[in-house]
């Protein structure tokens, strides 16, 4: 069992940064991935960006260069930092630990990006 506890959502106007936090309790040695997922009104959620047990990145196209994933072993905790923030990543941002075959989920964050 894994517990996961998102933080650092909010309102930044568009060009701004923000820095989402995920807390991450229970069997954490046994997690593979973790994860940052995002859900806007009206459309599917969709996988942001990846970071493996063994440091392996990956990001979706649509962030790629505007936000970083890493993660603090000793906290237990993933960060997202968002740069350069667009109104089209107004969304959920849920934070997701994989431990296979099983997949994890925080309850989610607000990010609102508007003048």
């Amino acid at each position: 069992q894994v517990h996961l506890v998102e933080s650092g959502g909010g309102l930044v106007q568009p060009g701004g940064s923000l820095r989402l936090s995920c807390a991450a309790s229970g069997n954490i040695f046994s997690i593979y991935a973790m994860s940052w997922y995002r859900q806007a009104p009206g459309k599917q959620r969709e996988l942001v960006a990846t970071i493996t047990s063994g440091g392996s990145t990956n990001y979706a196209d649509s962030v790629k260069g505007r936000f970083t994933i890493s993660r603090d072993n000793a906290k237990n905790t993933v960060y997202l930092q968002m740069n350069s923030l667009k109104p089209e990543d107004t969304a959920v941002y849920y934070c997701n630990g994989f431990l296979p075959p099983i997949h994890y989920w925080g309850q989610g964050t607000q990010v609102t990006v508007s003048s």
